[in-house]
């Protein structure tokens, strides 16, 4: 691996310095397949930077949206698509014919698991068809979708040289892991460093220099699959962590008097040799509830079992049905019946102040509470106002002193700032926090069942 600098172009072939030309010059074409959480940001980044972006998408309305000046990522500047729009170097189309005139196209398209936790690589192949129909001679490829090591080279490019266009000859191709953190206000698509890997030398250099008119730092690997590992460590790295934390929040509940919030952040004071994460709900988002399964059904492959990775992936989808239990023991306290209880869940999207409702574990959460005979399960959310679970469409409650005394318990999945807890707390039964919010509120600490502590000490037993 090596970060690269512009002087690497001097090693590119006189078919790739065609390119490499029209990006120095910004007359490169750009265009993005899907306009989600990360093609939309890539496209802003690259339209500021003056190239021409054309958006694919299959959806009509994000499209009319995108069209019209109107943006539809939280993280985005709302002022910057429409100037972007207006000045005519931004636009949408459902039709992958509008990509025959690119130079450079990015596929950026979800991966979702199916009902077995295999990799669902359909939209991935699906745009491979497609882009098939709209081959050039010359044209760089770059895969962002987080998948398996292996889906460019013998999923996703054959499909395109069904065009007559073989990669590595006749175009280029490469696979360059999306890092996108929704909410985050310090790290984002323009500053996040990037990882390219190409399946030959023009191809990462090309990749390298498309992803350097954005961003400062590209680091370019030997080959597509070491970069589609790459992305996999990184998620799967939190997914552990998360659940060692988790397992600990078990078991200082078990032991009593710990509080596994204070041990973690003692912990975090070593400035060496240790990083700092916190138990939770379960996990949510795109990428870590599904890549540890990516990796897990390749392992498969080659007759080998990713026993760590899996089991941490457990842990951690075990979370909701440990706060579910926690809830339904306080109901069992209060003198009305499960099925007579009403339980309020506070946050419905899967982190702090943002929108993204992906994978989000209050889902399953109010689902598990519904299947344990809970008579009724609301949410509220400042941030979603609707959500849909289990095929149903639920609406965010207003929060009002009445509406919070009528809940038996009160459940704080997402930790918005926008919550008031102070307020809540006065007015509720009885509220779960799986955040650890409540740490700085002094009154009303009765109400409060914390996830990861329990007050009562256990019997201290003497040495041997």
């Amino acid at each position: 691996m090596y970060q690269f600098a512009p002087a690497e172009l001097s090693k590119l072939s006189a078919q790739a310095n065609v390119l490499a030309e029209k990006l120095t010059q910004k007359t490169a074409r750009i265009g993005i397949i899907g306009l989600g959480y990360v093609g939309m940001p890539l496209a802003l980044e690259f339209a500021k930077k003056g190239f021409s972006v054309m958006g694919v998408d299959v959806s009509s309305k994000k499209v009319e949206l995108l069209n019209n000046g109107e943006n539809f990522i939280e993280d985005l500047n709302d002022h910057e698509v429409k100037e972007m729009v207006d000045k005519g170097l931004l636009k949408g189309s459902t039709q992958y014919a509008s990509l025959e005139s690119a130079d450079v196209v990015y596929i950026c398209v979800p991966t979702p698991f199916n009902s077995n936790k295999d990799p669902d690589l359909t939209y991935i192949l699906d745009a491979g068809r497609q882009m098939a129909t709209a081959m050039t001679p010359g044209k760089l490829i770059i895969l962002k979708s987080t998948t398996f090591p292996g889906t460019t080279e013998d999923y996703l490019l054959p499909l395109i040289d069904e065009s007559g266009f073989k990669a590595g000859v006749d175009y280029y191709a490469a696979f360059s892991p999306e890092r996108v953190d929704p909410g985050n206000k310090v790290y984002h698509t323009g500053n996040t460093p990037i990882v390219v890997g190409g399946i030959n030398e023009d191809s990462s250099l090309l990749a390298a220099w498309t992803n350097n008119q954005i961003v400062d730092q590209v680091y370019v690997v030997d080959n597509p699959r070491i970069a589609e590992l790459e992305k996999l460590l990184e998620n799967i790295f939190r997914s552990v962590n998360i659940a060692l934390v988790n397992e600990l929040a078990l078991l200082c509940e078990r032991i009593g008097g710990i509080n596994v919030w204070e041990v973690s952040e003692a912990a975090g004071t070593k400035p060496f040799g240790f990083m700092k994460f916190l138990p939770g709900p379960g996990v949510g988002g795109h990428c870590i509830p599904i890549d540890p399964y990516y990796l897990s059904w390749l392992a498969r492959e080659y007759d080998f079992e990713t026993k760590f990775i899996t089991l941490a992936a457990n842990v951690n989808e075990s979370m909701p049905y440990h706060v579910v239990h926690k809830v339904v023991k306080q109901i069992a306290s209060q003198p009305i019946t499960l099925q007579q209880s009403r339980v309020l869940i506070l946050g419905a999207s899967f982190k702090k102040n943002v929108r993204d409702l992906r994978h989000s574990p209050s889902e399953p959460i109010m689902q598990l509470l519904l299947k344990e005979g809970v008579g009724q399960v609301d949410y509220t959310d400042p941030w979603a106002p609707e959500y849909i679970v289990g095929g149903k469409t639920y609406y965010s409650v207003d929060i009002t002193p009445e509406v919070l005394q009528s809940y038996q318990c009160v459940v704080l999945i997402t930790d918005h700032d926008d919550f008031d807890l102070s307020y809540i707390l006065e007015h509720v039964q009885c509220l779960v926090d799986t955040r650890n919010a409540t740490r700085t509120i002094t009154a009303n600490r009765e109400k409060i069942i914390l996830i990861g502590y329990t007050p009562e000490k256990t019997k201290v037993v003497m040495g041997h």
